[in-house]
């Protein structure tokens, strides 16, 4: 199947300042991050960013490059300037990668996008992991999930879901045999045709509270496919000592 890969890619952080071009094992971050969407199954991919230093060392190890608007609110809208800028037709499906994921699977990047060519009504795929640790449950850091019997999703939240009411009326708050935990993993491929549809459309109330962006397509009526990730999907790189781990975990394999 055809998808394109793209891959945003911003120079401002607040925690980690020019954090694509932190170098990993000799190469910039997002060079990471490209080479694993290359070896994916993807026909295409595309860096997007609104930095011209990171446009430039783009270049320099061969990607292909987009500058985009500074001014983007979200990481879809900067998405939907992308697509229409490649003049993408709206059943075509884009695989969004985050540009601080250097060590994301390729066999993820392409599950999550045959998994929506698979349900013409979702206009979103995405994936998730089983939840194993009652802190992450309790973690409004760690965005849960909720899907019913095909996998469609019901809800994503910050809060603790499902509620195990009668196993947590007591004092000592413990998983549940069994408790159908799922932690969304932030990974998402759309149809063309739904981003266009998105950026029109007004920050959702459950949006504005979860501050999770999905939500105002729920608010909006389409429907979000979620399933298990077909493998482990490490972290991103939000701290200096994420970094850091990914830095010794890549120089290690590089022997």
């Amino acid at each position: 199947m055809s998808y394109t890969v793209v891959i945003p890619a911003r120079f401002a952080s607040s925690r980690l300042p020019g954090k694509p071009l932190l170098d990993i094992a000799g190469k910039p971050m997002i060079q990471h991050v490209w080479e694993r969407a290359v070896a994916s199954d993807a026909s295409r991919v595309v860096i997007a960013t609104e930095d011209q230093r990171v446009f430039d060392a783009c270049q320099r190890f061969g990607a292909e490059v987009l500058m985009t608007l500074a001014s983007h609110e979200s990481g879809t809208d900067r998405l939907q300037e992308v697509v229409s800028k490649l003049g993408l037709g709206d059943d075509e499906i884009v695989v969004n990668v985050q540009g601080d994921e250097p060590l994301i699977p390729k066999a993820a990047i392409a599950q999550v996008a045959e998994n929506l060519a698979a349900k013409p009504a979702a206009g979103i795929a995405t994936l998730g992991e089983a939840i194993s640790d009652i802190e992450v449950v309790f973690n409004p850091n760690a965005v849960k999930a909720v899907a019913d019997n095909q996998g469609y999703a019901l809800y994503f939240s910050r809060a603790p879901m499902p509620w195990c009411r009668d196993d947590w009326a007591g004092e000592e708050l413990k998983l549940p045999d069994n408790a159908p935990f799922l932690r969304h993993i932030g990974i998402y491929a759309y149809r063309v045709g739904f981003l266009h549809e998105f950026v029109r459309w007004p920050m959702g109330v459950l949006e504005r509270f979860e501050r999770l962006e999905q939500l105002r397509a729920m608010e909006n009526g389409v429907r979000i496919h979620i399933a298990k990730a077909c493998v482990e999907i490490p972290g991103g790189v939000d701290t200096e000592a994420d970094l850091q781990s990914v830095r010794k975990i890549l120089a290690a394999s590089a022997k």
